[in-house]
């Protein structure tokens, strides 16, 4: 199960990658293929529905049970969760708008696009280096196939998905460097 986290985690930092690319473009004047960037922001916000909720309500739940010192690290995750996804959805919004052509300030979304990237990166680091530990600790094989059980198919079925839905996207994340974790 930890084994599928990680590879989970090394797929989004993968997205990121990708998205990073594109926010360095916009940064230095260039127009980057804003449905490339959609397609990642629509990945990672179902993404969030469908995996990071379910693991953060099992973990949450349960590391309460077994560990209840654990409640400070699990509710400052879920409230850096909340964050990321709001500023992710703000981020969408944008991205409808220039895509229908409407007059959004560049500059600004580049920074948006930034600060996003960069506390993305920081929950996945809090993730790996805080949450995970503490499963590891305290979960038993009971307790780690609940969490698969409430956990969607793995990341290697969801990459097939998004190669067929998103050949561009699937290419350059096949591109992208394997990420440091």
């Amino acid at each position: 199960m930890l084994k599928q986290l990680r590879q989970d985690h090394a797929n989004m930092a993968r997205m990121l990658h990708v998205l990073q690319l594109k926010q360095k473009s916009l940064a230095c004047g260039e127009r980057p293929n804003f449905q490339l960037v959609r397609e990642v922001v629509d990945y990672i916000l179902d993404y969030q529905e469908g995996f990071t909720q379910p693991l953060e309500k099992v973990c949450t739940e349960r590391l309460k049970e077994l560990d209840p010192s654990s409640v400070e690290v699990t509710e400052r995750l879920s409230s850096d969760y909340r964050a990321l996804k709001s500023r992710l959805k703000r981020l969408s919004n944008d991205l409808d708008m220039i895509l229908m052509d409407a007059v959004v300030p560049m500059d600004r979304f580049a920074e948006d696009l930034k600060a996003y990237l960069e506390s993305h990166r920081a929950y996945l680091r809090d993730e790996r280096e805080l949450l995970f530990p503490l499963i590891q600790e305290n979960f038993n094989d009971q307790d780690l196939e609940a969490l698969a059980a409430a956990l969607p198919e793995g990341a290697q079925a969801q990459l097939e998905r998004l190669q067929e839905a998103y050949p561009e996207l699937y290419a350059e994340l096949r591109d992208a460097p394997e990420p440091m974790t």
